[in-house]
């Protein structure tokens, strides 16, 4: 699979609103202008989405613009107990109210009602994630205030459109690896980050999507003999001619596969076994092994004309992964997140 990497400072859409340069980069060398876009505003997408983990436990917060629809969540994750809760409000016909930026260092996100309020900021170098849930889960509040501490010198960029459309348009960023400190509270009841031992990602998207799709996307952050360690991997969405999104991050800096699978196990209807061991492997052999899921934080949204139908598998990965000079990294129960995602919006 020849990949094009976009080296060069560019708008993201030209005059047709057609993405300029197919292809991926190790920063956000497209210049996002949301004006710049040939498609009517509800069917422009946004979001803001991180995920804090560590061994034991974990948070995830998206403020997103689908829209149609506004989509404000929160969830918490324990591994050790092998639970997970989210809650999700839905705001009608959102499109563009939620302000969104136009770049991931700066443009801070801030959604507040009667019964969450869930901000994101940038201070210097650093993002702070902060989250009051009323009647979280239980009856308990969710508190938290996280702050991620240092941004890795590359991540994962990619834009690519849609083959029979071209003016729709994926437009995404990945940041892995950003070491995590802070609390999180619901009730009584707490959990600590400590940037030695947590780490958070960064899922940055804007763009125009076609109406039915389904993505896979797995992420993990963390280290390897004390390196810091990541991946990124994805397919399913847009036209991947040009390049893949699938990354190992290692030391800051990314090393570039080619494809990659996930190998799910089905049932002899052709359900997919979410829960049982999956295997990942990689057309050029570099990112290979087994996935035992923890839990499927699994949910669905139907309101006829819009539904999501997400499952977002937590578990632990073990296998081999190889960089760009051919050194191998052995992994033995890796915390990591595979999803599947079918949209219809």
């Amino acid at each position: 699979m020849k990949q094009h990497e976009v080296t060069q400072i560019q708008p993201l859409l030209d005059s047709k609103g057609c993405v300029n340069e197919p292809g991926w980069a190790r920063s956000l060398v497209w210049q996002y202008e949301r004006k710049k876009i040939k498609a009517p505003k509800f069917r422009i997408k946004e979001w803001d989405y991180y995920l804090v983990t560590n061994d034991h436990f974990g948070a995830a917060f998206t403020i997103s613009d689908l829209g149609y629809l506004g989509m404000i969540s929160a969830s918490v994750m324990n591994f050790d107990e092998g639970w997970h809760h989210t809650e999700t409000i839905l705001v009608p016909l959102t499109m563009g109210r939620l302000h969104l930026g136009s770049h991931s260092d700066y443009g801070n996100a801030n959604f507040k009602n009667n019964r969450v309020h869930l901000k994101y900021s940038m201070i210097f170098d650093r993002r702070k994630i902060q989250c009051h849930f009323k009647n979280f889960k239980d009856g308990r509040d969710l508190n938290t205030e996280i702050w991620l501490l240092q941004k890795p010198s590359e991540s994962m960029c990619i834009a690519t459109p849609w083959a029979d459309k071209p003016q729709a348009f994926y437009y995404n960023q990945k940041i892995n690896c950003m070491p995590a400190s802070g609390c999180v509270r619901l009730g009584e009841e707490q959990w600590r980050f400590k940037p030695e031992n947590a780490m958070g990602v960064l899922d940055w998207g804007r763009g125009v999507w076609t109406y039915d799709n389904t993505w896979y996307w797995g992420t993990g952050s963390g280290w390897i003999d004390g390196v810091p360690f990541g991946f990124n991997i994805g397919y399913g969405f847009s036209d991947r001619t040009s390049a893949s999104e699938n990354v190992l991050f290692y030391n800051g800096k990314i090393h570039k596969l080619s494809e990659v699978t996930m190998c799910i196990p089905m049932d002899m209807d052709g359900h997919m076994l979410y829960t049982e061991e999956w295997q990942i492997l990689s057309s050029d052999g570099r990112l290979e092994g087994d996935f035992v899921p923890i839990f499927d934080r699994s949910a669905k949204t139907d309101v006829k004309l819009i539904m999501t139908d997400q499952h977002q598998v937590f578990g632990r990965f073990t296998g081999k992964a190889v960089l760009d000079d051919g050194k191998m990294l052995d992994i033995k129960d890796f915390l990591c997140a595979m999803e599947v995602v079918h949209n219809k919006y």
